[in-house]
């Protein structure tokens, strides 16, 4: 895949000297406990735009506040990748507006490549939507769905930082060469997802203070959390789930989840204090990632490449950890699994992920799910592609 490439009609000059500003990604641990110590904060979720058979993205399932975080990811889904590649040179299809870091943002997407000499490749360019009086300073990335590698926030951080403007477009003039996409496991179904990751850092539009008192360092309990977990120190329940046993502290399980709370402290705690507790109807490897969440308040990196199965098979441990989120009153988890689900979305995956979150009142991901079904429909409808300014 090509570097990042600067464009601008006022710059291009500078576009040379800007290209190569990457740098080699940091190994990724995995591990039944350990990975979860090494996890950085998760990018903030900036919606999801669906490229449907008009060549148009719909409109996005996520509408931000104005208060955006600093850092969050767009999901860009074409679906019907074989009508769109038909898109002639240097024509472009536009995802809708997002937000991240109070700004406004799309991505374009050339299906033929943006310039003469790239009609063999797909191009891919981030654009800031504001009129700044400033440059925005970021980071960014764009990677398929499935390059978790890439899309690790501190590899995103660690990464070049590049000066982004109204006029100007950072992004890939040979993001992937078509046949090789049409080769990969990226297309699937006809339909791929490319990921657009963003962190804004300091902004020159912002006044501040020189006397400013430094920012403190980020809270560090979740990874002693983790490490006590790990440890099995001081632990004073016992699970059995599925033929395994779990150790864990009773202290944390009430605080985090008001189910525990209900069954280790209230009225339901009669027979919990010396046996270990059975557990029905989960198995062992979705309750290690409930625990690895109530103690971190991250989920581990789940993917083919850590044992979990093919993508078919990491989709339903993704259905099974978000009803064990339901069963034991995690919100922030059943949000992960909804919004990890939503990458699964496809023609024939949509009703049965419709139908779980109908099932367990998921509002958000039951309205992507319908959002995704619409646009199946056709539209009766041409519409002009936007060239790139």
């Amino acid at each position: 895949m090509a570097l990042p490439y600067f464009y601008s009609p006022l710059r291009r000059a500078a576009a040379t000297k800007l290209t190569n500003t990457r740098t080699s990604p940091p190994a990724v641990t995995h591990g039944r406990f350990s990975s979860v110590l090494s996890i950085a904060p998760s990018m903030s979720f900036a919606g999801v735009s669906l490229v449907g058979d008009d060549g148009e993205a719909s409109r996005s399932t996520w509408d931000a506040a104005a208060d955006s975080p600093d850092s969050g990811y767009h999901l860009f889904v074409v679906r019907g990748y074989s009508r769109t590649k038909e898109t002639p040179n240097g024509k472009c299809i536009n995802s809708r507006q997002f937000r991240v870091g109070g700004y406004r943002w799309h991505i374009g997407y050339y299906p033929s490549g943006l310039k003469a000499n790239g009609k063999d490749y797909m191009s891919f360019y981030l654009r800031l939507d504001d009129h700044v009086a400033k440059d925005v300073t970021i980071q960014f990335e764009l990677s398929f769905i499935d390059q978790v590698d890439r899309q690790e926030p501190s590899r995103i951080r660690d990464m070049k930082s590049c000066n982004i403007r109204h006029d100007c477009s950072w992004g890939y003039p040979c993001f992937i060469r078509r046949s090789v996409l049409e080769g990969s496991r990226h297309l699937k179904n006809d339909s791929f997802t490319v990921r657009c990751d963003i962190a804004v850092l300091a902004d020159a539009n912002t006044e501040r203070s020189s006397s400013t008192v430094p920012a403190p360092p980020p809270p560090s309990i979740q990874q002693h959390l983790s490490s006590l977990l790990v440890s099995g120190e001081g632990t004073d329940v016992t699970f059995e789930v599925g033929g395994e046993t779990f150790m864990a502290h009773r202290c944390v399980l009430a605080a985090r989840s008001p189910v525990f709370r209900a069954e280790l402290f209230g009225p339901m705690k009669e027979g919990t204090t010396r046996s270990a507790i059975s557990i029905d109807d989960m198995e062992p490897k979705v309750f290690r990632l409930l625990l690895s969440f109530i103690y971190s308040d991250t989920v581990p990196e789940i993917n083919y490449d850590n044992g979990h199965g093919d993508d078919d098979g990491v989709m339903e441990l993704w259905k099974k950890l978000l009803v064990a989120a339901d069963i034991y009153d995690l919100q922030k988890l059943r949000m992960v699994c909804e919004e990890n689900l939503c990458r699964y979305i496809e023609p024939t995956t949509v009703a049965g992920i419709l139908s779980l979150a109908e099932q367990h009142s998921c509002q958000w991901l039951r309205n992507t799910c319908l959002d995704f079904r619409n646009s199946l429909q056709p539209q009766g409808r041409n519409h002009d592609q936007d060239s790139v300014a």
